[in-house]
């Protein structure tokens, strides 16, 4: 398994991360290829989630959705393969938060946030250049990978400019350890939880969903004000990112405001434009039960 390991990573991945971007996507667009038209990755979770989300749609609105995100899913996969050998220069001007004042001025006050978002346009670039655009200590949560040569290597990629790797494990410990320093702690809201016991009940996207309550419940525990980030793609290679307010008093806020304003959030940008969201996650594998309340 080591030497598997090692010939995937550096005599795939570090060789594709090196090549110059016009190659790159001449390479996302031949996996394209491979993933769509050949091999059909996922594709009946795509399309099932596709129909569900969008019951309103025909048969050729989602066909044209399905093979947009693809081409997007393969833009981004290749996107995340750079990362492991992209330049500070080089990621700063691809990904740019657009009003970083939004968050320092949390930082001038003396408090810590919590930031919200989903994987939606290209959430690992993200990771690796948002420590370098604000105030803040950046420390994103993050599910340990079960293969431990590339969990390490993901860990060090995510973090070379800056940002703290947190996994899930650990997460209130590091909150009580951080509690003097001030920190923007990065939570993906969009996933699918592994407790459904310890989720929030909402509609998203057409369908009853079981929501990951961590944003909340930190935000609530320790009284930091929530954000949510919204990825928009400028261009192919290009993207920013834009900050807005949830909630500034979260101590305050009902029990699953936070939670519901946070994923309306996210749900707003997928309905303007859904081939940027991660279509082939099986989001909606947890079914809700009669007992079980939205509240």
């Amino acid at each position: 398994m080591i030497v598997l390991n090692l010939i995937l990573y550096y005599l795939v991945i570090l060789p594709i991360s090196l090549l110059p971007f016009p190659v790159l996507y001449a390479v996302s667009d031949f996996l394209y290829l491979v993933l769509f038209k050949l091999i059909g990755y996922r594709k009946q979770v795509v399309y099932k989630n596709l129909r569900n989300s969008f019951p309103e749609k025909s048969s050729a609105e989602i066909d044209k959705i399905a093979k947009q995100f693809y081409s997007h899913f393969c833009d981004v996969i290749v996107e995340s393969l750079k990362s492991f050998t992209i330049s500070q220069p080089e990621i700063l001007k691809r990904m740019v938060v657009e009003n970083p004042e939004v968050m320092n001025r949390y930082y001038d006050q003396g408090k810590s946030v919590i930031l919200s978002g989903g994987h939606y346009n290209n959430w690992e670039w993200i990771a690796i250049s948002i420590d370098q655009q604000i105030k803040h200590q950046s420390i994103a949560i993050y599910k340990q990978l079960a293969n431990k040569f590339f969990d390490s290597k993901m860990r060090a990629t995510r973090s070379r400019f800056g940002l703290m790797m947190v996994s899930t494990k650990i997460v209130k410990e590091v909150f009580d350890k951080n509690r003097n320093e001030l920190t923007v702690t990065i939570f993906g809201s969009d996933q699918s939880p592994g407790k459904v016991s310890n989720s929030y009940w909402m509609k998203f996207l057409n369908q009853d969903t079981a929501v990951l309550y961590g944003t909340e419940k930190y935000a609530k525990d320790y009284d930091y004000p929530v954000l949510f980030g919204n990825i928009h793609k400028v261009k192919r290679g290009y993207y920013t990112l834009r900050l807005s307010v949830v909630e500034d008093n979260p101590v305050d806020s009902p029990y699953g405001s936070i939670t519901e304003k946070a994923t309306k959030l996210l749900e707003a940008e997928i309905l303007k434009a859904p081939q940027f969201w991660l279509w082939t996650h099986r989001r909606w594998k947890h079914k809700k039960k009669v007992e079980e309340t939205i509240s």
